[in-house]
């Protein structure tokens, strides 16, 4: 059994992590260990209409924010990874300057110390130099992934098939990231040997004095 730490923060975007744990609860031989904020808590109940409570029962285990000496928390306790959907800014800070002062903090401070891999979905419109200054530090650190939560437009719709598939995307990071390569589809895996096994064109050559092509059209 994999373990998988979820960690939801309160900021907007609860329905997001609320779809992925009915995802992550679908998929066989993966255990999922959830950390609520105290924030959290409210988003959830105004943004998915249930109680934290319900909330927590689709985790297959559930800690409390203040709950520092739970399993989590400590780098011998062996996880896949942890994914924060959503990430408030807060949060991305605590994360990024190792101010780990609550569980949700300390499991994503143990997962970096520990290089396994994180995933920050951030949510947040318009997003400041400060925000962007910390999500370029986490995204250079090893195994650490910065995604923000963006539609999937190219499918034409702004539906709720868009929420599916921000929210499923964090399950088909492995195709990318070896996170979870258990969860990988056979329809995902011969895209992927399709890509590696495609060949590649040469790329134009380029001038070495002003960066044009060495070949330019005659008119």
């Amino acid at each position: 059994m994999k373990r998988l730490v979820v960690g939801v923060s309160g900021a907007s975007g609860a329905p997001l992590a609320l779809r992925l744990l009915r995802r992550l609860r679908q998929i066989e031989g993966v255990q999922t260990h959830l950390v609520l904020s105290r924030g959290a808590e409210l988003t959830v109940a105004e943004e998915c209409s249930m109680s934290p409570a319900e909330f927590r029962a689709l985790a297959d285990v559930s800690y409390e924010e203040t709950d520092i000496g739970a399993a989590i928390a400590s780098g011998s306790f062996a996880t896949m990874g942890m994914i924060v959907l959503p990430c408030s800014m807060k949060t991305l800070a605590g994360i990024a300057h190792g101010y780990a002062d609550n569980l949700l903090l300390r499991a994503a401070d143990v997962t970096i110390k520990e290089q396994r891999k994180l995933l920050l979905v951030p949510r947040d419109c318009p997003f400041s130099k400060i925000h962007l200054d910390n999500m370029a530090y986490l995204a250079s650190l090893p195994g650490v992934f910065v995604m923000p939560p963006v539609l999937a437009l190219s499918s034409f719709s702004c539906t709720s098939r868009s929420r599916d598939s921000t929210s499923g995307r964090p399950t088909q990071l492995p195709l990318r990231v070896p996170l979870m390569p258990e969860l990988r589809s056979a329809k995902a895996r011969r895209s992927t040997l399709r890509s590696l096994t495609k060949p590649r064109t040469a790329p134009r050559r380029m001038s070495r004095t002003v960066g044009f092509p060495s070949k330019l059209p005659m008119k």
